[in-house]
């Protein structure tokens, strides 16, 4: 008999017939109101769950009592808890390494939109407003030869120091829970303390993970250390930042300008004062959206369910820490 699992999130029909070859597959598109006691009780029967962009706290999974894995179709594991599953024995996979470029693609884009000021001169012509060669009010700034300080050097962070030093003869300089060695000699890279960092760089980017000890990690205190030339970019997640005090930074020129592909809240309300900014670039969460890209995490997600149904969790477990020290507690307990 084949594992029930359940999926909840729209994937390519290849890869939707991969799942099906060998579970039976029960797929909810949305989850809303007048499905929410199918999808529960689906849940209730599950094995296996794959999917992303919904929230699967213990609160949702105490109802999957029959549930041994669990596969991300993203890098982050924010809308899961790793302790509560690991508590159950439950592996969280996820989808490393393969967004890695294309995620740094995008962020260096937000570098050059915001020096640049890309959007904003874009908008000059479409609205009429070029009616004569731009004067100094209009001009941006250069990117090649600048400090870029990258505030968690972890496989996409080491992408984008990629493309500075080597595409446009930047200076990198680093902080990270631990030095990285690769990014020191490949790169020249500098590791410095947080705060040196931000009063140093003229291009500050932002890619830790979204946990208790980065959340709001750059407020108030953070942007001022800055230069006032500074230009930041977050494409981690939009509560590694304090909103607010970014708003601030950007409306007073405490800050020259910045480059966001998230937000603490998503989609991005119309009515948020970022929208008002012309130093502010804006994307709606498009890190790693490419047609390529978006199917090879996919097939990755689904690869890891498989072998995680398999009991081989070796690879792309985002919590095998957690179950490693649980089973040692166990076995010391016993």
């Amino acid at each position: 008999m084949k594992k029930k699992i359940l999926l909840y999130k729209k994937i390519p029909e290849q890869e939707f017939q991969r799942l099906a070859e060998r579970f039976d597959v029960t797929y909810f598109p949305i989850v809303n109101d007048s499905n929410r006691h199918a999808f529960f009780t689906a849940l209730a029967e599950a094995e296996g769950i794959i999917g992303s962009s919904a929230a699967m706290g213990a609160d949702i999974l105490n109802k999957a009592v029959k549930l041994k894995a669990a596969s991300t179709i993203s890098v982050g594991t924010d809308q899961f808890d790793l302790a509560y599953l690991a508590g159950r024995g439950i592996p969280l996979m996820h989808t490393p390494d393969v967004l890695n470029e294309t995620t740094a693609d995008t962020l260096f884009t937000l570098i050059m939109c915001t020096a640049r000021r890309a959007i904003e001169m874009s908008k000059m012509v479409t609205e009429g407003r070029w009616t004569k060669s731009i004067g100094e009010q209009s001009y941006g700034t250069d990117v090649h030869g600048k400090t870029l300080g990258i505030i968690g050097m972890g496989r996409i962070g080491y992408a984008l120091a990629k493309r500075g030093h080597f595409g446009f003869n930047m200076k990198i300089q680093y902080t990270n829970r631990r030095r990285n060695i690769n990014a020191e000699q490949d790169l020249n890279a500098t590791y410095l303390e947080m705060e040196v960092l931000l009063k140093t760089s003229d291009f500050i980017c932002v890619m830790t993970p979204l946990t208790e000890h980065t959340e709001r990690l750059i407020g108030a205190k953070e942007f001022a250390l800055m230069k006032k030339s500074a230009i930041f970019i977050n494409g981690s997640r939009g509560k590694v930042i304090d909103e607010k005090a970014l708003i601030n930074a950007l409306a007073t020129g405490s800050i020259r300008a910045a480059g966001l592909d998230v937000f603490e809240v998503e989609p991005l309300p119309i009515d948020s004062p970022l929208c008002t900014l012309d130093n502010a670039v804006l994307f709606p969460h498009i890190g790693s959206a490419t047609t390529e890209t978006r199917l090879k995490m996919v097939s990755c997600a689904v690869d890891n369910l498989i072998r995680a149904l398999e009991g081989d969790i070796s690879c792309h477990c985002a919590n095998r820490h957690l179950l490693d020290a649980q089973d040692a507690y166990t076995s010391s307990a016993e």
